[in-house]
């Protein structure tokens, strides 16, 4: 690109000095033209350059704007039994949104525990949703057809999901059909019931991945279902553009110790469930070792949840929201990077690197 520049700044030079010097040589008029065309070539590859430029620029002084009013406007969030949901309904509660906070259990611990925290306020409704079941969210949608504010129906949060650890030989394909009703067809299952009210008021959907969407360490089948998700994040959010619906992602690193979707592993557990055909392949001792490797990585986990919430918060309220919210340890955006910038082979070599060092028997 510089040398294309630099070539088209000098043919314009060299042009201009013919012409003074030979007011009528066609060679004159020849190189003024080449130069001429040298920027006209070199333009396509400045254009993303400056638009790389200027979006940055745009979206700080839309973000200089007016926050987002929410009294009056609806929320629905999946999954408020406990985590990020849970703590994103009271957030959402204490802003002055109306909540409905959807929860697999209603009438277990977190959602009493909810109510209890929000004050028995009536800006704030425990529903009963599973994401897996169709009627669940009809029910869902007719629940909150039927006490919308004065603002109208402003968000849904995917926040539903659950995760597990094994390899791939490990799991049998229930638990994939499981996973992926849960963490991908779930979001899809409540997106397309919500779409009509978020195209009327011209809302906000925000779908809660992971940074794992862009490599595994032991749990290929979470990561798997939120790789899909982004794809399909990245589908609905273009085509939602034209309806004023903005789409956003939050991507968080490892924040095992602030929710419940991923315990502690047992080893025996883990190897008490394997089939005969895998015993035969794999041993105790590695099976042991890849359970410790993990256990250390979910002891790592941040405590802090709020700063996943902060995210969501932002993306629901910000007059210019991003379309991924990475909140990570910089370690874990350096992964990130390194899945981004260089070849599949680096990664997988720093990634087995990683992993066991344990010979199979």
């Amino acid at each position: 690109m510089g040398g294309a520049g630099r070539c088209s700044w000098e043919g314009m030079r060299g042009g201009e000095a013919l012409s003074a010097a030979f007011p009528s040589s066609p060679a004159a008029g020849q190189r003024g033209c080449a130069g001429a065309g040298g920027m006209w070539a070199a333009a396509p590859l400045l254009l993303p350059l400056l638009l790389l430029l200027l979006l940055p620029l745009a979206r700080l002084c839309r973000r200089g704007e007016a926050r987002l009013e929410p009294a009056g406007r609806a929320v629905l969030i999946t999954g408020c039994d406990s985590g990020f949901g849970h703590l994103l309904a009271l957030r959402l509660h204490r802003l002055g949104f109306t909540v409905f906070a959807g929860c697999l259990c209603p009438g277990g611990d977190g959602a009493r525990r909810l109510q209890r925290e929000a004050g028995g306020a009536g800006r704030l409704r425990v529903l009963r949703l599973d994401v897996t079941r169709a009627r669940d969210v009809r029910a869902a949608k007719e629940l909150v057809l039927s006490h919308l504010p004065e603002r109208g129906f402003w968000g849904l949060v995917n926040n539903a999901g659950i995760s597990t650890f094994g390899e791939t030989g490990w799991l049998p394909m229930e638990t994939y059909e499981k996973f992926a009703d849960v963490n991908l067809l779930g979001s899809i299952r409540t997106t397309l019931a919500f779409l009509p009210l978020l195209r009327k008021y011209k809302g906000r959907i925000v779908f809660m991945s992971s940074i794992i969407a862009y490599f595994t360490l032991g749990n290929g089948i979470y990561s798997m279902t939120k790789a899909a998700i982004e794809k399909f994040c990245d589908a609905l959010r273009l085509e939602m553009k034209k309806f004023g619906v903005q789409v956003c992602i939050i991507q968080p690193g490892n924040y095992a110790r602030s929710t419940k979707i991923q315990p502690l592993l047992s080893a025996e557990e883990i190897w008490s469930e394997l089939s005969e055909e895998e015993k035969a392949v794999y041993n105790k001792e590695y099976v042991q070792e890849r359970a410790n490797f993990f256990n250390s990585i979910l002891s790592e986990g941040s405590t802090n949840g709020n700063e996943v919430v902060d995210a969501m918060v932002d993306a629901l309220t910000s007059p210019a929201p991003k379309a991924r919210y990475m909140v990570a340890k910089l370690k874990e955006k350096a992964l990130v990077l390194v899945c981004a910038l260089f070849p599949t082979a680096v990664m997988d070599s720093v990634l087995s690197y990683a992993l066991s060092k344990v010979k199979l028997a």
